[in-house]
């Protein structure tokens, strides 16, 4: 069976970048590893998918007169090289409604909550400041408002006594990096389909997230 080609987009360290990287090197996963896409020269995340031997280009949005051109051009690049599947892994990028429709069902992204709560940034620090007991991660395909768009999968993490900004990312960042190969998995093997705008996955019985364990987030 073919494997769906596969970019990802960075703009940093690529932690996430080498979770699906890691999975990706599984012959029997669905999806292949093509490109890795970064927008800022000398992002950590270039030189770990070089390690990891796969091709690596740098498209600097500061280069460009604007979103719409450096969308054009990192648009030319994927379609150059092939691509099917986008994967946004920390790309600090906000992208128009246009390149979305370009990419419309075919591109997805992790956040660091149980979306729809706490969209944005500083998410660990609002969610300490507003005392709740579970956050979390949620993969979801990507639409134009940030960070909104039919879910895929997420992972409920607790938020313990004691808890600082530091220590709840640390525990969430595990539970990213089980969620995005999963997610990726179920999209690039055809398991999921968008029916007004939720996802549903073939043969699952029940949810489709990850299993709490307090210790580490994830079980």
């Amino acid at each position: 069976m073919a494997r769906l080609k596969t970019a990802i987009l960075i703009s940093g360290r690529g932690s996430n970048m080498q979770a699906l990287v890691d999975a990706a090197a599984d012959p029997d996963y669905p999806a292949e590893i093509v490109r890795v896409v970064a927008n800022v020269p000398g992002a950590g995340g270039l030189d770990r998918a070089a390690a990891a031997g796969i091709a690596t280009t740098v498209i600097d949005h500061r280069n460009f007169d604007g979103r719409a051109a450096f969308e054009d051009a990192l648009h030319a690049e994927l379609t150059e090289a092939g691509v099917e599947m986008i994967c946004l892994a920390g790309f600090m990028r906000l992208l128009t409604a246009a390149f979305v429709e370009r990419w419309l069902d075919r591109m997805i992204n992790i956040h660091p909550s149980l979306l729809p709560s706490f969209k944005g940034l500083q998410t660990h620090e609002r969610v300490l400041a507003e005392g709740v007991r579970f956050t979390g991660c949620t993969v979801h395909f990507v639409r134009p408002a940030m960070d909104a768009g039919p879910i895929i999968v997420q992972a409920a993490v607790p938020v313990l006594p004691g808890d600082d900004a530091d220590s709840l990312s640390a525990r969430v960042l595990t539970a990213e990096h089980r969620c995005y190969p999963h997610a990726l998995r179920l999209v690039a093997a055809g398991q999921t389909s968008i029916v007004d705008e939720i996802v549903t996955v073939a043969g699952a019985a029940g949810p489709t997230g990850i299993a709490v364990n307090p210790d580490d987030g994830v079980s």
